[in-house]
């Protein structure tokens, strides 16, 4: 059975301050830039009015170093987009540890010498807070006043502003947006597909195409 997943844009909500370190082997080598700090918190309802389940946070944690930090994969792009992929073009740091203290997650990440990647270390030089805040696909359970995530699925570490700024967060869920976690693990969001499919409506037989993509669209959903 198909699961009907939300897009979740979340920051830490701690008042840790991020730190950040930068590493050269020899003065005529390039320095690399490292930015560490809490990256994840489970447990208990933040401003968002969202709540994490530990277990939810440890198994994708989990996931999430063996499949993308080990291979060298883990990468996050500068502020949230409204997508479940990870676009390269945009990618600005690389997830290089992520651990677990408690119900916080820490993590050390790579400025990457992408373009996005030269932005994050021109504000970091300008004196600007970098912050990290976790992209996720998850299913919503309201009790109790607040949303609990569950079947989360991790997609990104995102760099983003300051996180003591609430207001420079992408808050929320996207709710225009819905993605089906198929059987094979894999997601693919359904409106844009369904969209996609009515930009190739044949001239011909309209009606019986259009009903046909609506029950596949339906039958996602």
């Amino acid at each position: 059975m198909s699961l009907k997943l939300n897009l979740v844009c979340e920051n830490p909500d701690l008042h840790d301050q991020f730190e950040v370190i930068e590493e050269e082997t020899n003065k005529d080598s390039p320095s690399n830039l490292f930015i560490k700090g809490p990256y994840m918190m489970a447990e208990g309802v933040n401003r968002n009015n969202r709540s994490y389940p530990i277990d939810e946070l440890e198994r994708e944690v989990a996931n999430y170093n063996e499949n993308m930090v080990k291979p060298g994969r883990a990468m996050g792009e500068l502020n949230h987009p409204s997508s479940a992929d990870v676009d390269l073009e945009r990618a600005c740091h690389m997830v290089t540890e992520l651990s677990q203290d408690g119900n916080v997650f820490y993590g050390k990440s790579k400025v990457l010498t992408t373009p996005c990647g030269h932005i994050i270390r021109s504000l970091v030089n300008d004196g600007v807070t970098v912050g990290m805040s976790s992209r996720a696909l998850g299913t919503l359970e309201e009790a109790g006043g607040h949303s609990t995530v569950r079947n989360m699925k991790l997609v990104a570490i995102d760099a983003v502003a300051d996180p003591s700024f609430p207001k420079a967060f992408v808050n929320g869920i996207l709710e225009s947006k819905q993605w089906v976690l198929a059987e094979d693990g894999k997601y693919e969001e359904t409106y844009e597909a369904f969209e996609g499919s009515l930009k190739k409506l044949p001239r011909k037989e309209i009606d019986q195409y259009l009903l046909e993509r609506i029950k596949s669209f339906i039958g996602k959903i």
